[in-house]
């Protein structure tokens, strides 16, 4: 499963593309992964907050809802699990993830100036 999660992460993000080595990394570190065959979401529970670390569509299969269907079934598990608040953050110029975000009920808290390479991070929060 981690390999085809690598494969996948590849085809989201061909410039930073994670191994089955991070994803297993990040399950040792108690991070939740949900994934189907064209999407992924990882995140973090801690107390009564979470956190999505990363989500990703394969780039033929965007805006078909997967993201969005995603979040929900992370959102079902966190609200089973006592999580009052998830966190995010998106880097400032992606418009289709600030979208799709919003739609799902995040609002925008802060900006982290220049956070990735040089590009704002627009921090973002939903209450469950």
């Amino acid at each position: 499963m981690l390999n085809e999660l690598a494969n996948l992460h590849a085809q989201c993000f061909p410039h930073k593309p994670w191994s089955a080595a991070d994803f297993a990394d990040l399950k040792k570190s108690g991070c939740e992964i949900i994934a189907s065959q064209n999407g992924f979401i990882v995140y973090r529970k801690t107390l009564d907050e979470a956190e999505i670390i990363t989500i990703g569509v394969a780039p033929d299969a965007r805006r078909t809802g997967i993201g969005i269907a995603l979040i929900g079934v992370m959102e079902a598990d966190l609200k089973k699990s006592g999580v009052k608040h998830i966190f995010l953050e998106v880097a400032a110029d992606n418009v289709p993830a600030r979208a799709m975000y919003e739609q799902c009920g995040f609002v925008q808290i802060g900006v982290r100036r220049g956070y990735y390479d040089g590009v704002d991070a627009i921090t973002m929060k939903k209450d469950i």
